[in-house]
């Protein structure tokens, strides 16, 4: 039985990649601010008999990240992979006062996500010396499709999400000869909880429909996985050259 630690685990895509990965069979290791949440979803998943360890954690107190990865590698008997998808969003127009908004966006979306990369890492290269093996596991970061082209009123949150793809291919080409493989994930409009206006946006797809595409990427081990493929795929170049014109009159 394989084992899967998936952050940000309460709800939106976090919360269907739980339930897609108990219907196939994976030990799961579930990690969210939301204790009671994760609790109501251990219960909920008791009835396709994998193992579920819940944790609750801050991502922002990146320091507990790697803590708490080992105590559910422990409980579970070892991690196969690490999602890295706890994320906020925040609608907010710059120049506004607040600036602590983008400064949250940030810290959350880029340097806790990256300190989620980092630990494990960390714990893939600790449990390979502990069990005299090479190094092996994979490595997932949920980013944005917004990565491609920032999205105006949130200039905070498609720069985080650019600077955190950007970083995971970079640590793709870090640990390719290490055994360790990293993919990371750009998924389009997805409808979840974050944002209450999402039907305003163009190719919106529910949390179910993303998790299904996205667990079949990982499985398959791709580096990078767009979600849902079309129009995506097409759009992701396409979006680099248009005009701001258009792209304001869009978003």
């Amino acid at each position: 039985m394989k084992k899967v630690i998936i952050t940000g685990a309460s709800s939106g895509i976090g919360k269907a990649l739980a339930y897609e990965y108990a219907q196939n069979g994976y030990a799961l290791g579930l990690v969210a601010r939301r204790l009671d949440r994760l609790e109501q979803l251990q219960e909920d998943l008791a009835q396709y008999g994998s193992p579920v360890a819940i944790r609750s954690l801050d991502v922002a107190n990146d320091q507990e990240i790697l803590p708490v990865f080992e105590s559910i590698s422990d409980e579970l008997g070892g991690i196969d992979i690490v999602i890295a998808n706890a994320g906020i969003t925040a609608v907010h127009r710059t120049g506004k006062d607040d600036f602590e908004i983008n400064r949250k966006v940030v810290q959350i979306n880029l340097i806790s996500a990256m300190a989620t990369v980092d630990a494990a890492a960390t714990l893939f290269r600790n449990t390979s010396q502990f069990k005299n093996r090479k190094p092996s596991g994979q490595i997932v970061g949920v980013s944005s499709v917004s990565a491609f082209r920032g999205i105006p009123g949130s200039a905070a949150y498609s720069g985080s999400k650019a600077g955190f793809s950007n970083y995971l291919g970079a640590v793709r080409m870090e640990l390719k000869n290490k055994g360790i493989s990293v993919t990371t994930v750009h998924p389009g409009f997805v409808a979840t909880e974050l944002a209450d206006d999402m039907d305003k946006y163009p190719f919106v797809i529910t949390a179910e429909k993303a998790a299904q595409a996205i667990f079949k990427g990982i499985h398959k081990q791709e580096a990078n996985i767009i979600v849902p493929k079309l129009p995506w795929s097409a759009l992701s170049r396409l979006v680099t050259i248009l005009p701001d014109q258009i792209v304001s009159k869009v978003f």
